[in-house]
């Protein structure tokens, strides 16, 4: 397939470029990224504390994190102002202690750091996708187009992914239903079943960049005026032992593996 692009819009920071012929072996990917039920389940079969939950805080947007007492609040990050540390934010609390993962089964799973999705992964018998895999899977099908759909933001005056829309930081107007993750389900699948491979939550790949890890799809809280990665092509990376409030995983299976779990049923 091809892989990465040479448009003018790309971030020569990042490496999109050039656009090139790339071959993968077969493999199998989760349709969705992993949901806060499904990484419950895991923490109850095996007693496993996130690196966040060890840590005691985590970054929680701001304006996410508003109606917090001060008590609760760590501190601006100095690069980025709109993040905010807030004591007790992980996988359970996403958003800090006054919000629960358990009312939102059906969202992706946040605040975890690439060490926690390679042990989710590994419990579940898979493991993380290359970012080579990654984009595979995400075009669908399509070669050549900037996002899951097409080359269009907006289709019919409807928005495709969830992403920030308004003026970052300062306001976002929520008009694709979400002003914070949306359900791992969420708006029309690409080509090949996926959900959410532009925008929602940054996913992790198994490839390293530098002392890195590579991630993928952008998230809430793209914007073309800041951060226009949630293209299919974007990318940018994050440290192994980092956790925000946007950044999930999807997992995959080699073919051959898959086979062999469908022979032994």
């Amino acid at each position: 397939f091809s892989m990465g692009t040479n448009s003018a819009i790309a971030y020569p920071a990042d490496s999109e470029g050039p656009k090139r012929t790339v071959e993968v072996a077969e493999f199998w990917i989760d349709a969705a990224t992993v949901s806060n039920g499904d990484f419950a389940e895991f923490v109850e079969a095996t007693g496993y504390q996130t690196e966040a939950e060890i840590t005691g805080w985590s970054f929680v947007p701001e304006y996410l994190a508003s109606e917090l007492e001060n008590e609760f609040l760590l501190g601006r990050s100095s690069t980025t102002p709109w993040w905010v540390g807030v004591k007790g934010a992980n996988w359970r609390n996403p958003q800090g202690p006054q919000s629960t993962s358990a009312e939102l089964p059906d969202h992706p799973v946040v605040h975890i750091s690439w060490i926690d999705a390679n042990a989710f992964a590994e419990w579940n018998g898979k493991r993380l996708p290359t970012e080579a895999e990654w984009e595979k899977a995400a075009r669908g099908g399509r070669e050549n187009s900037l996002y899951a759909w097409g080359d269009e933001l907006m289709v019919d005056g409807k928005f495709m992914c969830n992403i920030w829309q308004g003026d970052f930081p300062e306001f976002n107007s929520a008009e694709d239903g979400y002003l914070a993750t949306a359900p791992v389900k969420s708006f029309q699948p690409n080509g090949f079943g996926l959900y959410n491979v532009c925008g929602n939550v940054w996913e992790w790949c198994a490839d390293s960049w530098g002392e890195d890890k590579v991630i993928k799809g952008g998230s809430f809280l793209c914007h073309d005026s800041y951060c226009n990665r949630y293209r299919l092509s974007a990318r940018t990376s994050h440290s192994p032992h980092g956790f925000t409030a946007h950044i999930g995983f999807r997992c995959v299976s080699d073919v051959e593996t898959n086979k062999d779990l469908l022979g032994s049923l």
